[in-house]
């Protein structure tokens, strides 16, 4: 079948879903977020569906809203019997939504209707899931609320981080759409419905949430610094700064204070709610990431061993 196929995305994760539609589809077009300033230096970066839009030789445009008058333009000028969505950062209006024959598929990195919204992959981690996994999907003008075309499962590691979990679960969705596109667009695959009963919405991450309560038990601390690794980060007070917790463990504490530092095996370690949180690697202000032990070395006044 001979189809235009206009792509949309932005980050890392939509990276695999471009490369397999190219291999398999005419993409006639890419439409990805503007060039934003990155690094220590906020030079300005392009996102990286752009520049493997360009090694593909696919065009490209960077509106700041979709619906500007050129970027409606252009769309219509491509023509496209379908549109793929994934990761875009953008809502798509009712206008575009209505302009491929086929519609909108977007691919989600979560078992919908768990986790809709921005940050599906660090609340599937954050709330102890045993599972996340990919959803194809036909959009509508809601957040991910649009009817089913299929699903895979992924299990969530022990150690998983949302940059591990995104990569496999990035890998997972391109393949699932690659095997779901032929049989939705012969008629064999019809979209169903979700269960809006057991809806859950994870919005989008602010900073600030980086910062580790200490009221809370430890095991939901750890599970927040995988899930907040590598975006925002999860972060405690330290000197004039914060001291950023790349890797942590928990590890069983007699009565511990919450808040108060202690150190166990030789390593940093914050008491919480119920048994401590242990800092496996840390990031002191100014300085690069370093083991806990190595960290300890020039913190002598961390705290005495209990």
């Amino acid at each position: 079948m001979s189809l235009n196929v206009v792509f949309m995305g932005s980050p890392d994760f939509a990276l695999p879903t471009l490369r397999l539609l190219a291999q398999h589809y005419r993409v006639v077009g890419v439409v990805t977020q503007p060039d934003r300033p990155a690094g220590r230096g906020r030079a300005l970066t392009p996102p990286p569906v752009k520049l493997l839009a360009e090694q593909l030789g696919i065009e490209t445009i960077q509106p700041e809203r979709l619906k500007e008058p050129a970027a409606q333009e252009k769309l219509r000028a491509w023509a496209p019997d379908l549109i793929v969505v994934a990761a875009f950062g953008q809502i798509l209006r009712k206008s575009v939504l209505a302009l491929p024959r086929y519609g909108c598929i977007n691919v989600h990195a979560s078992l919908l209707p768990r986790w809709r919204g921005a940050a599906p992959i660090q609340a599937a981690i954050l709330h102890g899931d045993p599972v996340s996994g990919a959803t194809i999907m036909l959009m509508d003008p809601g957040i991910d609320t649009g009817p089913i075309l299929a699903q895979q499962v992924v299990e969530i590691l022990p150690d998983d981080t949302a940059g591990t979990l995104s990569a496999r679960l990035a890998q997972a969705g391109a393949e699932l759409l690659i095997r779901t596109l032929p049989g939705y667009l012969s008629g064999e695959i019809q979209p169903r419905p979700q269960d809006e009963t057991q809806a859950t919405y994870a919005p989008m991450l602010q900073k600030e949430e980086g910062l580790l309560d200490f009221s809370q038990p430890a095991t939901a601390l750890e599970r927040r610094v995988r899930a907040f690794s590598p975006w925002p980060g999860a972060y405690l007070p330290w000197q004039e700064g914060f001291l950023k917790v790349h890797r942590a463990h928990v590890e069983p504490c007699l009565s511990p204070t919450p808040g108060a530092r202690y150190i166990l095996h030789d390593l940093p370690a914050v008491g919480a709610a119920s048994d401590c949180l242990v800092l496996d690697e840390v990031q002191p202000p100014g300085k690069k990431p370093m083991p806990g032990r190595d960290f300890l070395r020039g913190a002598r006044h961390w705290a005495s061993q209990p």
